[in-house]
């Protein structure tokens, strides 16, 4: 049988895309190779009890027909078995498909020669093979279905026709059926072959393309959807996101982190119970409001307290409906504290301008009060009343320089001398000058521990200034006596290697509310004191790179801490 020319001519365009189209087998083949195998084998099942029903029923076929029909259900079944075999063993499922191919047009021509050839019902089985085809072999495997099929069918209908076989239902008849209507039924069928194929091509052809587009699609939805996890993720934001019922559905690293808690143990709880420092005022209460808001929150944890700013931004869906919100937190409290350090540091460099310009316009009228004070105490011969008078005179002109002297140490932004300082042994020199001190009680303990070996690079005198400031202060507090201990050791921080010197004490303590403010200039508890001892500590360690901190309990006593940078040198 010829091929139209039409068809060939279209089937040699198309066919070269396919050409070396070869499938591998994988999980999906051979999922729907089995599944064909399995259909095969239902209908040739079908054609069973079918076969049997004629035979017992309708007795509407020869013996020697249903005879046949037999051997070719059980040929079916053989053939399901080797092809499923061959399917294990063999990896090329296109050599599989061909073979399947192949012998299932010659078992329904042979279906169709024993049931009645052109008047057969079973002939529409060839567009069952041409459909499998298609699907696993594309329009190329379509096309040599249709050409087989049209092969066999046309031959089989011109051998009955020239009377050269017999149809095998009723072999001792006479061929029925005009030429015309012979080669009418064989041009049908070729032409429904074709239609067949490259309409089921094209459909496969769609659907492969439509599949690869939604794989291409969910691909690219994949790497966007964690491109986003990724950016949640990796941002050092807290996200946590809420349903309208105030119920957490999904927490970042960053607020497992804040929040100290685990996204697992609170998914799907009332924030407001799992996460107590957001109030039920941050959260919008309208189920429709979408403005954002924000607040800032105080928050204790650990005894330390920390400071959270809360932004509340509605989440959205497509439609603009409220679905929830976006809790957004971020942890403040270092940058409060630097707001706060900066601000202190603009009040006290304006506090010690005014320091510096006052210093000197005190300096030299009391530099010649002090020169006549002396001279008169040279030259004049005085009771001892007067002797009296004028010992008062020098203390105050003793106070007063020594009020300059610390408005000028607090006016200093940084030291002009620098010295190789070795702690252990400044530490040693302010032990022993600090028993000689007005306030020394001798019920006050010692105790020193200094593991410093390396040195620091630093004003010699400013150094020895904190320490003396810091035990004076600590002798002070303990009137009754007490034990004072100072500690120096090295230590590694962030910043780099660091000495750290611990002066501790059991006074008197310092209330929490005073601790902010104790190194504010002319701050002070004391009723003599005049408020800069401490600020100058502070302005002096930070001008050296170093940091001051402080614990206090009121009646346990107070620990001052001082980390100073060892010199590079070391």
């Amino acid at each position: 049988m010829m091929m139209p020319l039409g068809i060939q001519t279209r089937m040699n365009i198309i066919m070269p895309q396919y050409q070396n189209n070869t499938m591998s087998i994988g999980p999906t083949v051979h999922k729907r190779v089995t599944r064909l195998l399995f259909c095969r084998i239902l209908i040739v099942t079908f054609m069973l009890g079918l076969a049997t029903f004629i035979q017992f029923k309708a007795k509407s076929l020869s013996e020697n027909s249903l005879t046949w029909i037999y051997v070719i259900i059980i040929l079916h079944y053989v053939f399901s078995f080797i092809y499923l075999a061959l399917l294990k063993r063999t990896k090329n499922v296109t050599l599989n498909i061909y073979l399947q191919l192949i012998t299932d047009n010659l078992l329904i021509t042979a279906l169709v020669y024993v049931t009645g050839g052109i008047s057969s019902i079973y002939s529409s089985f060839y567009h069952m093979v041409i459909i499998y085809s298609a699907l696993f072999l594309n329009l190329r495997g379509s096309i040599i279905a249709a050409c087989l099929s049209s092969i066999l069918y046309g031959s089989l209908l011109d051998l009955e026709f020239y009377r050269i076989i017999h149809p095998m239902y009723a072999p001792q008849t006479q061929y029925s059926f005009s030429a015309g209507y012979a080669f009418a039924s064989i041009f049908i069928y070729i032409v429904s072959f074709y239609t067949v194929a490259f309409l089921i091509s094209v459909i496969v052809e769609k659907e492969k393309f439509t599949r690869r587009l939604l794989a291409k699609k969910a691909s690219e939805f994949n790497k966007l959807d964690l491109l986003h996890r990724r950016i949640i993720e990796s941002v050092g934001l807290g996200i946590i996101t809420i349903d309208l019922s105030g119920r957490i559905q999904s927490m970042n690293q960053a607020a497992q982190s804040i929040t100290e808690k685990q996204f697992e143990t609170v998914f799907n709880q009332p924030i407001t119970k799992t996460l107590t420092f957001i109030p039920d005022t941050c959260l919008s209460s309208k189920k429709q409001q979408k403005e954002p808001t924000e607040k800032e929150i105080h928050y204790w944890s650990n005894n330390e307290e920390r400071i959270f700013s809360i932004a509340v931004t509605p989440l959205l869906d497509r439609k603009q409906f409220k679905i929830g919100e976006i809790i957004i937190i971020r942890d403040v409290t270092l940058i409060k504290e630097m707001e706060a350090e900066t601000q202190k540091s603009k009040q006290l460099a304006l506090i010690g301008e005014m320091a510096a310009g006052l210093a000197h316009e005190i300096r030299n009228p009391l530099a010649s009060l002090g020169g006549s004070i002396q001279l008169l105490q040279k030259n004049l011969t005085l009771d001892l009343k007067n002797k009296r008078l004028m010992n008062i005179i020098l203390r105050g002109r003793k106070q007063l320089e020594n009020l300059v002297k610390d408005f000028l140490l607090l006016s200093k932004n940084s030291p002009k001398r620098m010295d190789e300082i070795h702690i252990c042994q400044l530490i040693k020199e302010t032990i022993e000058s600090i028993k000689y001190a007005a306030a020394w009680n001798d019920n006050i303990h010692i105790q020193h521990m200094c593991l410093v070996e390396n040195i620091i690079t630093g004003n010699q005198t400013e150094i020895k200034e904190v320490i003396w400031n810091l035990t004076i202060n600590a002798v002070q507090s303990m009137p009754d006596g007490g034990s004072l201990v100072i500690k120096s050791y090295e230590m590694n921080t962030k910043e780099g290697p660091h000495v750290s010197i611990q002066i501790s004490d059991t006074g008197c303590g310092i209330e929490n509310k005073a601790i902010g403010d104790i190194f504010t200039p002319f701050y002070t508890t004391k009723e003599r004191g005049t408020g800069l001892g401490l600020a100058i500590v502070n302005r002096i360690t930070e001008s050296h790179g170093g940091k001051l901190s402080i614990k206090s309990t009121v009646g346990k006593g107070s620990c001052f801490t001082i980390l100073l940078p060892i010199s590079r040198k070391s």
